[in-house]
């Protein structure tokens, strides 16, 4: 067992449930976090009032300007798009004609996908996030590599290998045979190999085919328990495309749900432009959305409409899109998902952020038995952040007397400087 002894915040519960907020968390100015020799958490508390039997136990102390708080949850980035990350210009169709198809072509060698691979985690770790849903490209390959990667990592990871039969460069296209023997094989592979799991992803629906997405309800029906993970309404000339290329279908969600591919374990980006009736399909079948209010403002696509999507009881996390969001961290994802929401009227607190960054995020994901807060019985998933981690930051936090406060400094001037280690399961993983 190993005793870490820090200022100490973790979320505990969902601030957007109710009005006392100071039911949602807990904080301890002088605490504590026992770490069993599983990975699991034994204690948590104020250090003062820590059993007497920790006494004996390894212990670290990390001194009163670091703030233990859980690892970072991530719903949604693209791996193979971390070298293009912040390329200039275009909306979201043009953006992926420039940019994205020619640099996902790269994932076809495989010593290619590797560097990024490693290049990726290194960077999501380094920025304090523990666990995250990742699209990969078309290739099968490159996708066991990113399983790979994540798995030497010791990284929690939801990975599925890009779908794709029309509307693409040729040589990232497949044949929806393909697509059902090729996602079949890594499923039987990967999904539930430790810390990993499987996602479907079909892009989205303009790059497939009705017969694509059968294909995917097919994997779907076969493998119940993996996810799903793909698009939807993030920009308004594709949802109009989806009404060309699916006349059947009444909205772009029921062009998923007509494929048998929404359920709890369905995760879709973005969802800036759904309308009522869509947001109550979601919500009826428990599927997830993923907020990404970098990428959402990088490429102009729209305002994410929080206050309707909690109206209809549709959980969400926040996502960094890479490579469209220009920053892996999820400081970035919650003053952005903030500033969107001024805008929109409505303040949330750092309560608010900091729930969708950790254990909002991770109920997103179905994970919040292991991960996103830190409780007696989870994973001891966890960061170390600096108070001192940049000169602006030291000075912002030096007078602040309330959580909220210093929830707010790090919130708005944090960085990957204020990560100064990441545990997964009580094991270092990064460190500055």
């Amino acid at each position: 067992m190993n005793v870490f002894r820090a200022r100490i915040f973790t979320p505990l519960g969902s601030p957007f449930s109710t009005p006392d907020l100071r039911s949602t968390y807990a904080y301890f100015d002088d605490g504590y976090l026992a770490v069993a020799d599983d990975g699991s958490i034994e204690s948590i508390g104020d250090w003062q009032s820590r059993p007497h039997r920790l006494s004996e136990e390894p212990l670290v102390e990390f001194g009163e300007n670091i703030i233990i708080s859980p690892g970072f949850v991530d719903t949604h980035l693209h791996a193979p798009q971390l070298e293009m990350i912040g390329s200039y210009g275009g909306h979201l169709l043009e953006w992926l004609a420039r940019y994205t198809f020619p640099t996902e072509a790269k994932f076809a060698d495989e010593h290619y996908a590797r560097s990024i691979g490693r290049a990726l985690f290194d960077e999501l770790l380094r920025n304090g996030t523990t666990t995250a849903l990742i699209f990969s490209s078309v290739h099968a390959r490159a996708t066991g590599v990113l399983f790979e990667e994540a798995e030497r990592r010791g990284f929690r990871a939801i990975i599925g290998k890009a779908l794709m039969d029309r509307n693409a460069p040729e040589n990232l296209l497949e044949s929806a045979a393909d697509a059902y023997e090729n996602s079949r094989a890594l499923i039987l592979q990967w999904h539930k190999h430790e810390m990993l799991r499987y996602a479907i992803s079909p892009r989205f629906a303009p790059t497939s085919t009705p017969e694509l997405l059968e294909v995917a309800g097919t994997l779907k029906r076969e493998f119940p328990d993996v996810y799903v993970h793909t698009h939807v309404s993030e920009n308004r000339a594709e949802v109009d495309w989806v009404a060309e290329l699916f006349p059947e279908s009444g909205s772009y969600v029921d062009v998923y749900d007509r494929a048998g591919l929404l359920d709890q374990r369905s995760v879709l980006a973005h969802g800036v432009h759904l309308t009522d009736g869509e947001l109550e399909v979601l919500s009826e079948r428990q599927a997830r959305l993923s907020h990404c209010p970098n990428s959402n403002l990088f490429l102009g696509s729209g305002l994410f409409p929080m206050n309707r999507v909690v109206k209809a009881g549709v959980v969400f996390g926040l996502g960094s899109d890479i490579g469209a969001g220009t920053t892996p961290s999820l400081f970035n994802a919650m003053s952005d998902a903030y500033k969107v929401q001024q805008v929109l009227g409505t303040s949330l607190s750092p309560f608010h952020l900091w729930y969708l960054a950790t254990l909002g995020g991770a109920a997103a994901l179905l994970l919040d038995a292991f991960t996103g807060s830190l409780e007696r019985g989870k994973d001891a998933d966890f960061v170390a952040l600096d108070l001192n981690g940049s000169p602006l930051l030291a000075r912002r936090t030096a007078n602040a007397s309330l959580i909220e406060d210093l929830l707010a400094g790090l919130i708005f001037l944090g960085d990957e400087r204020i990560v100064s280690r990441t545990f997964i399961k009580g094991e270092e993983v990064s460190a500055r």
